[in-house]
Order: C-alpha cells, then sequence, then structure tokens
C-alpha cells in the first residue's frame, strides 16, 4: 500500500487531493496548521481507513522537522505533496515598509523554503528506501507575476526552480519530483472572486478549475506520472496563461 504525505490538507485544493488518493487506495497523512477539525471533516469524507492528521507550522523549521518525524514514524511515506500555501496582499505602492517585509517573510518561509525543508527530510528517508516521489503545488503566477501579491509570485517561482533542482539531484536516487501549476481554482476561500466578470473574461473555458480537477493532476503525477517526467511543471489553467 501506497503512504502519501499532503500538506495543507484541511481544505481547498489540499481536501481534494487527499479524497483523490483515497480513492485509489493510498494511505494519506494530512497535514494541518490550525484548524484540525476542518481536516477531521476531509480525513471523514475520504474513503478507506489507516488516515492520520498531524499538526505543524511550515514557517516553522523545527516545526518541519518534528512533522516529518512523526509523519514517518507513523508509516512508510511514499511521496509528499507539498500543497499548503498562504497568499497575503502586499501591493508594492500601498503597503508600508513593516508590512512589506512582513509578508514577505511570511509568505517564503512557507511558500518556498517550507517546501524545501519537507523535501530535504523526505528525499533523504527515500533515497534509503530505493525511491519516492515529491510533487510540489506551485501557480499560475510564477510566471505571470501576481502585482497584489510579489512575494507569492517570487515564492512560486522559486518552488519551481527548487523542484527542478532536486529533481536533477534525486533522479539517480529514484526519487522523481513534479510540479503541478494552477491559475485560478474554484476554492471556498476565493468563491466570490472566481464569479468576477474580469476573472472570468480571463478564462477560455469560461471558468475556473475546480479543486478536483487540480487533485486528478496532483494523483497522476504522486502515482502514475513516468520517471522521465521528473523535473516537469504541469500547467493546470484552462489556457488561461500559456507559456513557450
Amino acid at each position: 500500500m501506497t503512504h502519501v504525505l499532503v500538506t495543507g490538507a484541511s481544505g481547498g485544493i489540499g481536501a481534494a487531493i487527499c479524497k483523490a488518493l483515497a480513492l485509489r487506495g493510498v494511505t494519506v497523512v494530512l497535514h494541518y496548521h490550525s484548524d484540525r477539525a476542518a481536516a477531521e471533516a476531509t480525513r471523514q469524507a475520504m474513503k478507506g481507513g489507516g488516515h492520520s492528521i498531524i499538526q505543524g507550522d511550515l514557517g516553522n523549521p523545527t516545526s518541519i522537522e518534528c512533522l516529518w518525524q512523526e509523519a514517518s514514524a507513523l508509516q512508510r511515506v511514499d511521496a509528499v505533496v507539498n500543497n499548503a500555501g498562504i497568499y497575503p496582499h502586499h501591493p508594492p505602492l500601498t503597503t508600508d515598509y513593516a508590512d512589506w517585509t512582513v509578508a514577505w517573510q511570511r509568505t517564503l518561509a512557507i511558500n518556498l523554503t517550507g517546501p524545501a525543508h519537507l523535501s530535504h527530510c523526505a528525499a533523504r528517508r527515500m533515497a534509503e528506501q530505493g525511491g519516492g516521489r515529491i510533487v510540489n503545488v506551485s501557480s499560475r503566477g510564477a510566471f505571470r507575476g501576481e502585482p497584489e501579491a510579489p512575494g507569492y509570485a517570487a515564492s512560486k517561482a522559486g518552488l519551481n526552480a527548487l523542484s527542478q533542482s532536486l529533481a536533477k539531484a534525486l533522479a539517480p536516487k529514484g526519487v522523481y519530483v513534479f510540479v503541478v501549476a494552477p491559475g485560478w481554482v474554484s476554492t471556498h476561500r476565493v468563491a466570490d472572486l472566481v464569479k468576477d466578470k474580469a476573472v472570468l473574461a480571463d478564462q477560455p473555458l469560461g471558468r475556473v478549475a475546480t479543486p478536483d480537477e487540480v487533485a486528478q493532476v496532483v494523483t497522476y503525477c504522486t502515482l502514475d506520472a513516468p520517471a522521465s517526467m521528473t523535473g516537469a511543471v504541469v500547467d493546470v489553467n484552462g489556457a488561461s496563461y500559456l507559456r513557450t
């Protein structure tokens, strides 16, 4: 049986990923930061049994190491999905310096260095086990920019570069790294925003992606993608942003 650790599993894309993996017979370790009740609701909605819940602050390196030790003590971890992320608004012309620096520090800690540290812990264990997978959830914003949240875009661009560096470093040990880069996704957190005419005008499909669609791609990378795909960045944005 395959065992997968998913960060940010209490709602939105993370919850959808956990449910999709469970449908494939995977045993999931659900990570949450502060909302245990939501993580428990996700677990109750998942198929199968044996799923566990762990808490951790991905902005704290010590907490990340403890999180990994707890997860790997529960069972062998075959794959890690770094899904957790934050998107604090900090427009450069209207954000004062104190708030600007706080936004950058926390965003990079959660979205970039957190996944880097957790991937380091996982990669070493996976190499000893004979292989594994790391799937990082990035964003369309890494390529097109985010004027209202430049730290977010920078963190996701860094996550892409980190993933490709790890893909090169870890491939000889059978550890494969993939990136899934969604655009707008119809989660509860942005339910009103994704109905905005300006957002929809940018969507050739006439709608944004659903959490289940992103989860399908993450599940494919976690379980099915061939080894030769390691290092790939897979867009899930409905052709709203095309790159060459």
